[in-house]
């Protein structure tokens, strides 16, 4: 079973009241129904959506509705369910004309209720176990995406508009949006699913930054102390070494027994083993007096 399927499985089973289910009812009719003169026509892949929709309109409306399952073998063989209403077509179709009227939804748990239909009609979410964060609720009219996108705002979800192909797509790619939508829903057991791998991906994306933040600064300390060893070696081919004075020495001494350590790691070593103390920005200190040497001496030999 898909994650979305799990989702939306969950919020088949939350219990609602009357106005809630009236507003998820006919959300979902909206953006998932095949209206025409005498036949409204609803077709779900997932049986526990499709009972969940059944139980709503028999409770509302207490008709018939004819079921027909079929096989469908695109991609993959799977059941898909029909429900076909034929009875109080017209009062349906007026009811439905309800969602666009701007003083119909007013509470937040009118919005929310907005969502759980629209998430049951139209929304996908991808499993991130296998992929990046990704929700879409994709629409088949741009009025009727434009209507959701407002109303989806008045929750504080901030959806991208796009249009593909003969759909409108309402998107989120923030992990943390997702989440939010997942709360809203109340779909508990989904929202820890998602959150377990949230956080597992956080801190694991913060090691590697971690990680690759330590070899980038270990290549340079590395490069560094190669550069250092190059100067050591000029400053005693040109017989500069006299012109430093003793802590100096004692500091290139060590630099060439030690030419991969940081400069934290090469005061640590020359304070324990010498009568100097000495620190970080000291060692820094005296190889600028290094540069400055052979780049005078360098200077003086151009002329």
């Amino acid at each position: 079973m898909t994650f979305t399927a799990k989702i939306k499985e969950e919020i088949s089973s939350i219990e609602n009241n009357i106005l809630e289910n009236e507003i998820i009812l006919l959300t979902y009719l909206k953006y998932n129904s095949k209206i025409k003169n005498d036949t409204i026509e609803i077709v779900q892949e997932n049986a526990k959506v499709a009972r969940f929709i059944y139980k709503l309109i028999k409770s509302k409306y207490n008709i018939d509705i004819k079921i027909i399952v079929r096989i469908q073998k695109r991609f993959k063989t799977q059941q898909i369910y029909i429900l076909e209403i034929k009875d109080k077509i017209n009062l349906i179709k007026n009811d439905i004309k309800k969602i666009a009227d701007k003083n119909y939804l007013e509470s937040k748990e009118d919005y929310t209720a907005f969502l759980k239909g629209l998430f049951l009609a139209t929304c996908s979410v991808n499993d991130p176990k296998n992929s990046g964060y990704h929700l879409e609720f994709t629409i088949k009219k741009q009025v009727d995406s434009l209507l959701a996108k407002k109303n989806l705002q008045k929750l504080n979800i901030n959806c991208k508009l796009l249009k593909r192909e003969n759909n409108y797509m309402l998107y989120l790619k923030e992990a943390e949006k997702i989440s939010d939508v997942l709360k809203l829903l109340k779909s508990i057991n989904c929202l820890f699913y998602f959150e377990d791998i949230r956080i597992y991906r956080d801190h694991k994306n913060m090691v590697n930054r971690l990680n690759n933040c330590d070899i980038a600064n270990q290549e340079k300390v590395i490069k560094n102390g190669l550069k250092q060893i190059e100067d050591i070696a000029y400053l005693k081919e040109n017989d500069l070494v006299r012109l430093l004075d003793e802590k100096s020495q004692i500091i290139i001494s060590y630099r060439e027994k030690y030419p991969e350590v940081s400069y934290s790691e090469l005061a640590e070593i020359i304070s324990l083993e010498t009568d100097l103390t000495i620190g970080k920005s000291g060692i820094n200190h005296h190889f600028i007096k290094i540069r400055e040497i052979i780049k005078k001496h360098k200077k003086s030999t151009t002329k």
